[in-house]
């Protein structure tokens, strides 16, 4: 099933400032909020589809690439996805975009008094990572799965991310009282406003360690290498930038991992250059073969083809193989691959060639054409190679 528009899950125009995305977004989220909704299946999804809406939409970078590529610039395979929700949870959503209700978490529990649940962020949220992915043009034609290794802070496996040295090594945080939160009060113009923040003494987690792990130093990461699957869609352009959510450092004691940005270089091919979605390769003639007509064969993305070059083909001339080109990463549709023909002049020629040129140059059919040019053929050849 395809995904909606995020501006049309938003409600908002294209062109919206960030202020209206984020008051569409507040909006939105209190209606389907799960603690206005319980056990309703339908209004968790619209919950979660306006958190990843709000999600790209919300930052810069993310909300260019998702209007030059569409969701395809933003969302992905299964593990997390490209930018997109994916695989978020409601502990993400809290933890991500809890400050848009003003407390750091569920809106109800100002607003209406409720529980808020999902609230608490355990731990600090990792710093995200940035790699380059190199690929031909040949992959980026069909897309490509990579393998890559990456080397980043991994959750402790002796203390699986906790930090602390065994269960007996933490305790309820007495400031929180385990909750994770504190609540603050500021005065305001408009008078008091109670807000609520991660616990200080905790960072969020509502748990003192007493005792650290020796292997991780009570940080509950240590650095290591992660081999990651990244699943590249066909079409993508020198210089995008994808997401993959999750596979990031991870969080400090527990807390959710960053997210791994890859930034694609696409490599220079040998003989072929891009042009958007064409595919563009430069065929040299000679005169004779230009003149005369010849087959040649020419490389494509797919392998070499064999093209007819008909007789008295002119420099400059467009030949068109439909659909050799790249795909389109946003929508349907191919490129084709264009051959620009040149006609190659030789630069140094011995007296048996010059004097068959000069021989040509005499004759009727290269002398200057009615109603085209006063010059001579070969003065009208010097100017497609000055």
């Amino acid at each position: 099933m395809a995904k909606r528009d995020y501006y049309e899950i938003l409600g908002v125009s294209k062109g919206a400032e960030d202020t209206v995305i984020k008051k569409a977004y507040r909006k939105i989220a209190m209606k389907f909020h799960p603690d206005r909704n319980p056990d309703n299946k339908e209004a968790e999804e619209k919950f979660k589809e306006a958190a990843e809406a709000y999600e790209i939409l919300s930052d810069a970078d993310k909300r260019a690439r998702y209007d030059r590529f569409g969701h395809a610039g933003v969302s992905g395979n299964s593990g997390g996805g490209f930018g997109g929700s994916g695989g978020m949870t409601m502990e993400d959503i809290f933890s991500q975009f809890g400050d848009i209700f003003g407390d750091g978490g569920s809106p109800f529990e100002s607003f209406f008094g409720g529980t808020g649940r999902g609230r608490r962020s355990k731990g600090q949220k990792g710093s995200n990572l940035r790699i380059k992915v190199g690929l031909t043009m040949e992959e980026i034609s069909k897309g490509v799965t990579k393998k890559i290794k990456v080397k980043k802070q991994l959750s402790c496996n002796t203390c699986s991310g906790s930090g602390a040295k065994d269960s007996g090594s933490v305790s309820t945080c007495s400031t929180c009282r385990g909750s994770g939160y504190v609540r603050q009060v500021k005065n305001t113009f408009l008078g008091q406003m109670q807000t609520t923040v991660p616990c200080p003494g905790c960072s969020g987690s509502g748990q003192i360690i007493t005792a650290k792990c020796g292997t991780c130093k009570g940080e509950g990461r240590s650095i290591g290498e992660d081999t990651i699957e990244i699943d590249i869609p066909a079409g993508v352009e020198d210089g995008m930038q994808l997401s993959l959510r999750g596979r990031g450092n991870s969080g400090l004691r527990g807390g959710p991992s960053g997210d791994l940005l890859i930034n694609i270089e696409e490599k220079k091919h040998e003989s072929l250059q891009r042009e958007g979605m064409n595919v563009i390769f430069e065929l040299y003639l000679n005169f004779a073969d230009a003149a005369l007509g010849t087959s040649v064969e020419v490389p494509t993305l797919e392998g070499k083809v064999k093209i007819k070059v008909p007789n008295g083909t002119q420099a400059g001339k467009i030949f068109r193989l439909k659909g050799k080109g790249l795909p389109a990463v946003q929508s349907y549709g191919t490129g084709d691959q264009l051959i620009h023909v040149n006609i190659w002049t030789p630069k140094k020629l011995n007296d048996k060639e010059t004097a068959m040129l000069e021989k040509l140059r005499d004759m009727p059919n290269f002398a200057p054409q009615p109603g085209k040019s006063e010059r001579g053929f070969f003065d009208r050849m010097k100017d497609y190679f000055a």
